[in-house]
């Protein structure tokens, strides 16, 4: 399993208009990175994780929430 870790998760506006969610992520070789879901996605993640905001998934292994993609 990766040791990656979500370091913050934001929502954000789109192109679109429509809601993103912006994750920052530290790798286990240290790298910082961000992935932008859309909000469907981002809607999937929360449920799967049970968190009530974005800022729930701060801390949690990077694992877990791609298992709600």
């Amino acid at each position: 399993m990766s040791d990656a870790v979500v370091l913050a998760a934001d929502i954000a506006a789109g192109h679109d208009g429509d809601a993103e969610l912006v994750v920052t992520v530290r790798y286990e070789n240290g790298v910082v990175g961000v992935v932008t879901l859309d909000s469907d996605s981002a809607f999937d993640i929360m449920q799967s994780c049970g968190a009530a905001s974005s800022a729930d998934l701060v801390g949690r292994p990077w694992h877990e929430v791609l298992k709600g993609v």
